[in-house]
């Protein structure tokens, strides 16, 4: 059976298209986490550092919820499932957190904005953008080398299943990466 579209890494503008639509995937979870803390914790009334500390737990919780599903999909069982989202996302969600909340802290009255304020969203959506361009060419560069995202392509679609003849069996190899150094 032929494994070469693993080993082969994307490069150029192939590369950078995975890392986008990577970045995309991690925006999303991320997105409905942030959001959904920031909105809570303003509704509350909570101090910055809660309403961030809620924001930036419920953007891992969504992010990695965004790759686990799917991976479970292809077959692995939710403990195998866990590593990989956590090899997968770690440090895209990391790096996204940090920057949109660092603009939401730096513009001034966004945090203290009511939900009825555009100060408020405006400053979300724009804090939000600049973490997606910051965040691509750091997906981009683990990518590249086989990590972050890259882990989570040989299970989408149920193909690492099919490879090995396992369909969508709950059978989850016991390495994550099935026996495919990523490094």
């Amino acid at each position: 059976m032929d494994h070469t579209m693993h080993t082969q890494r994307p490069t150029g503008a192939a590369l950078t298209r995975l890392a986008v639509s990577a970045t995309l995937h991690c925006l999303t979870g991320c997105a409905i986490g942030e959001v959904l803390g920031m909105v809570i914790g303003t509704a509350l009334g909570w101090s910055d550092v809660q309403t961030i500390a809620l924001a930036v737990a419920l953007a891992f919780v969504f992010g990695y919820s965004f790759t686990i599903g799917p991976v479970m999909r292809s077959g692995l069982s939710l403990r195998a499932a866990i590593p990989v989202a956590l090899a997968a996302d770690t440090i895209s969600i990391t790096v996204m957190e940090i920057v949109d909340n660092a603009i939401m802290l730096a513009v001034p009255g966004a945090m203290e904005a009511g939900l009825d304020s555009w100060l408020f969203w405006g400053a979300l959506a724009v804090a939000l953008a600049v973490a997606f361009v910051v965040t691509v060419p750091v997906n981009r560069w683990l990518i590249g080398r086989g990590k972050g995202h890259a882990v989570v392509h040989a299970y989408h679609g149920g193909r690492r299943g099919e490879e090995h003849g396992e369909g969508a069996s709950a059978g989850a190899p016991s390495e994550p990466h099935g026996g495919r150094a990523h490094h």
